[in-house]
């Protein structure tokens, strides 16, 4: 199989928009990532002091993704779909997976046109990770995109992964019937990784606000609600948990009660 970048409908990098804060680039920035402009790193100062525990809960969060790849490869899986995956902040998806087993594939998947600029970064020589511009919103295009089908068998397990970006749309997108969608093109024993914002344990309107002013506004959700998008998958132990909590491997850092990510990670089952 072999991968390929962003075809003729993607962007330039020279039309990426700099006048406001991206949430990817907002994220990377916390993460210590050097892929963001002024705009964005003003809002990350202006998120943690919404939120103190914002720049320790992406890394957690990260650090949750990074568990929780290497544990379903471990079962396996060779294939990753990763649909919202921002900038390729290292450790990246493919370079925790190869951790694990080095016949991967990994189709990254994202609607922020910077994305495209890093996309020789991302792609390996072998041809085993592609690169596709296209929104969560349009999951049928994603699953029929010809750099997707590239990479991806959907006859053959995957690992969907929907990590910190379903809190970035809104209920009138019906994410949960976006999930479903997905969800029915992936073979028995897939897996879904996925971690969504919540304002379950302090008031987080003051970070919401924060995102109004960017090109994406935050919508938190309950456990309740989080859990309703594992629908038709059987959830592992131990279940939806704060990110730090679902099956650390180091101690959790100072402040986990706080971090506002609830993540889990379900099978498909036959």
């Amino acid at each position: 199989m072999r991968g390929a970048p962003v075809g003729e409908n993607g962007f330039r990098a020279q039309e990426i928009d700099t006048s406001k804060p991206h949430p990817a680039r907002i994220y990377d920035y916390l993460l210590g990532g050097k892929d963001n402009y002024e705009v964005d790193r003003q809002a990350g100062e202006q998120l943690v002091a919404a939120a103190p525990e914002a720049r320790i809960g992406v890394r957690a969060n990260r650090a949750f993704l990074r568990r929780a790849v290497r544990h379903v490869v471990g079962t396996g899986v060779r294939q990753i779909l990763d649909i919202g995956t921002g900038l390729p902040t290292s450790p990246n998806v493919h370079e925790t997976a190869l951790e694990v087993a080095s016949d991967i594939r990994v189709a990254y998947v994202d609607n922020d046109p910077i994305v495209h600029s890093h996309a020789g970064a991302l792609l390996s020589a072998e041809g085993t990770t592609g690169i596709v511009l296209a929104d969560l919103r349009d999951p049928r295009a994603i699953l029929e995109a010809p750099d997707v089908r590239a990479v991806i068998d959907f006859d053959e397990p995957v690992a969907l992964l929907l990590v910190a970006v379903l809190h970035f749309l809104a209920d009138a997108d019906k994410p949960q019937e976006i999930i479903a969608t997905l969800r029915d093109a992936l073979a028995p024993g897939s897996h879904l990784i996925l971690s969504h914002a919540t304002g379950d344990f302090a008031d987080r309107s003051g970070a919401a606000a924060v995102y109004r002013k960017a090109t994406a506004s935050m919508n938190l959700r309950t456990r309740t609600e989080i859990e309703r998008f594992f629908d038709g998958f059987e959830l592992l132990d131990p279940g939806v948990a704060q990110v730090p909590f679902w099956r650390p491997d180091t101690p959790p850092p100072p402040r986990s009660h706080e971090i506002g990510f609830f993540g889990g990670v379900a099978r498909k089952s036959g």
